[in-house]
């Protein structure tokens, strides 16, 4: 019985080979389609992408048209292809805006974007127009079900964004050492508040922001440097205003007395 049943699985798998090969050969766009959309419903996407590329040219202005761009789409984004994914949903409803897959493909060509976000440490070209296209689809579709999903999304890039400015910042903070220049770190970090002002990192660049200025202050010609540690003073009192028991309690505080050290001399 194992036997035979081994045979009827191997006869099927070839069987449905033989139909795929032929079906790829075949100048006929409805034997094409049929296939396709057979494999489309077992799942093999791969295969039925093939296929579907061979008609797409042929099936414009067609009945069936607007069932096999979906599918279309769809094998894209099953099968993991998000940059044809997104370019295919947008096209979907680009040239079916009456359809009932409307909403899912407007989605589904956002969420493909979203899909290409790299990581926050490369470039967030992807990321921007992700953020984009999500919140078109937001502006697009307010009571969508989708709705609270196209949100998490749009919040999760907008957090990698976020993060990426202030690593920025803080690499400007850690390369001003080198050049004896801060002021890049300092303009990064006021940047950066100002930019995402509910931020969970806004403790760490706020004391960043103090720490540059600190060390902007005590490497500055005499002509700047009073102005400077009162500058850094008022940062410190920046920080310790939005967190009095910061972190970076320890740290501050030793640079304060620091300056305070410095600005004593300079008052005599």
């Amino acid at each position: 019985m194992t036997r035979f049943l081994s045979i009827l699985l191997l006869a099927l798998v070839f069987s449905s080979c033989s139909e795929f090969q032929n079906a790829l050969k075949s100048e006929d766009p409805k034997v094409k389609y049929d296939v396709a959309e057979k494999l489309y419903e077992k799942g093999k996407y791969t295969k039925a992408l093939r296929l579907f590329e061979q008609i797409a040219p042929a099936m414009r202005g067609k009945p069936s048209a607007e069932k096999m761009f979906y599918m279309y789409a769809q094998s894209y984004y099953k099968s993991k292809q998000y940059y044809s994914a997104a370019y295919q949903f947008e096209q979907f409803t680009a040239t079916f805006p009456r359809s009932e897959k409307l909403e899912e493909a407007a989605f589904l060509s956002a969420k493909s974007s979203y899909m290409l976000s790299p990581s926050y440490s490369l470039d967030q070209t992807d990321t921007s127009k992700a953020i984009d296209k999500l919140q078109t689809f937001i502006d697009a579709f307010p009571n969508s079900v989708l709705m609270a999903e196209a949100n998490q999304l749009v919040k999760e890039l907008r957090e990698k964004l976020e993060k990426k400015a202030y690593e920025i910042a803080k690499q400007y903070h850690t390369t001003g050492e080198h050049f004896g220049d801060y002021n890049a770190a300092i303009t990064a970090f006021d940047n950066f508040l100002v930019d995402y002002p509910g931020t969970s990192l806004k403790e760490d660049a706020l004391y960043y922001k103090f720490d540059s200025s600190y060390l902007q202050a005590i490497n500055s010609i005499p002509q700047l440097i009073v102005e400077r540690l009162h500058t850094a003073k008022a940062n410190y009192a920046t920080l310790v205003k939005y967190k009095p028991e910061t972190k970076y309690k320890k740290e501050a505080d030793e640079r304060l007395v620091k300056i305070d050290a410095e600005l004593q001399k300079y008052s005599k």
